[in-house]
């Protein structure tokens, strides 16, 4: 159920940026979305026929020219684009685990900063216990073949240099003056005007 969420979420997170057709949509799933890097066409397509079923994707059939197949292309619906604000405004615990952690980040572009602080604070506090766990069970003096040390070190190395990531996040996140995603004022919106530096006076050289 989880993943099945998350590849629904992730679907309309691309459609939100343009209409694609299947074979678009698999590979930016597979290149852009680490979760999906072996997600099939027969996983795909069932979950887009759901979508299309809840009217939350329209679907274009393209003439085919000779010696083409036709092409069915994807587009996000007003439905679609509701539900997706909804599912980005979600920020439950499920939120920051492993692989949806890496999906949400992918569409923080489109998501309040509000929820985008809840899950980096929930990611911050799960690397935080994982790395507690990691030191607990090997205690430092602990003796090990080499490789079995190796393999430990690599981890906490690992789990310290993504917590600091986080913590890197978090903090360029608080400095950031707030800005709702579609409004005017976001860069992802289409008709968005950054403000001109201004020519410099004798009061502000």
């Amino acid at each position: 159920m989880r993943r099945r969420e998350m590849l629904e979420f992730a679907v309309l997170g691309l459609l939100h940026e343009s209409p694609l057709h299947g074979y678009e949509l698999r590979r930016r799933l597979n290149s852009r979305l680490g979760a999906f890097r072996a997600l099939s066409f027969g996983t795909l397509y069932p979950c887009l026929a759901g979508l299309q079923g809840r009217n939350l994707v329209s679907v274009d059939h393209d003439e085919p020219t000779t010696g083409r197949r036709q092409r069915i292309t994807y587009t996000l619906t007003d439905e679609g684009r509701a539900a997706f604000a909804a599912l980005a405004d979600r920020s439950d615990p499920g939120s920051w685990e492993d692989d949806a952690f890496d999906v949400r980040v992918a569409f923080f572009a489109r998501t309040e900063r509000e929820v985008r602080l809840r899950i980096l604070e929930g990611r911050r506090t799960r690397l935080a216990e994982r790395l507690a766990a990691m030191r607990s069970e090997h205690p430092t003096g602990e003796r090990a073949d080499r490789w079995t040390d190796a393999l430990r070190t690599h981890g906490e190395d690992s789990t310290e240099r993504a917590l600091a990531w986080i913590e890197d996040l978090i903090d360029t996140e608080r400095q950031t003056p707030r800005v709702r995603p579609g409004s005017l004022t976001d860069p992802a919106h289409p008709a968005f005007n950054p403000p001109r530096n201004q020519p410099p006076t004798k009061e502000n050289p």
